[in-house]
């Protein structure tokens, strides 16, 4: 499983949603980590050929959106406010990242490998002590261009 694909605040923007998904396919990724702001339900059939962890964000309002996932979804799908995985011995956080104090916290925890947020709609690729905090920006919403999502390696952790 070692590559993620890493994506955040798609704001039911679903051509470029449906343009990471192919590239997440092209580069056989199973596993994708969304950082939170899906906004609503019908963006989440396109997620369906992925095992899909999901956070919770400020703008995903709609209180049916856990039960549309699992409808919508394949089925391998994971909703929370904040998720605390790990995979390929890595430790990782995933959560929306508009909780400024929760966020801090498991950045500077020691407890993670990988921090992964959303929210801003910035690129961050930072390492704080040996977290190494990630938010792959936003694929859509409005304001800031390019519209981007990742792809994570971890063992190599390109």
């Amino acid at each position: 499983m070692s590559r993620l694909g890493l994506i955040s605040d798609t704001h039911n923007h679903s051509q470029n949603v449906a343009h990471a998904v192919a590239c997440f396919e092209a580069e056989g990724i199973h596993t994708v980590l969304h950082a939170g702001d899906v906004t609503g339900s019908g963006i989440l059939k396109l997620f369906a050929p992925f095992d899909l962890w999901l956070a919770w964000g400020n703008v995903d309002r709609d209180e049916k959106l856990p039960a549309l996932m699992a409808l919508e979804g394949s089925g391998n799908s994971h909703f929370a406010y904040v998720h605390s995985l790990s995979l390929d011995g890595c430790k990782l956080a995933l959560l929306h990242g508009d909780n400024i104090p929760q966020l801090t916290h498991l950045i500077h925890s020691g407890d993670y490998d990988y921090v992964i947020h959303g929210h801003t709609h910035q690129l961050r690729d930072e390492l704080i002590g040996h977290t190494r905090v990630i938010n792959p920006g936003a694929c859509g919403g409005g304001g800031l261009s390019p519209k981007t999502f990742a792809i994570l390696e971890l063992a190599t952790g390109d």
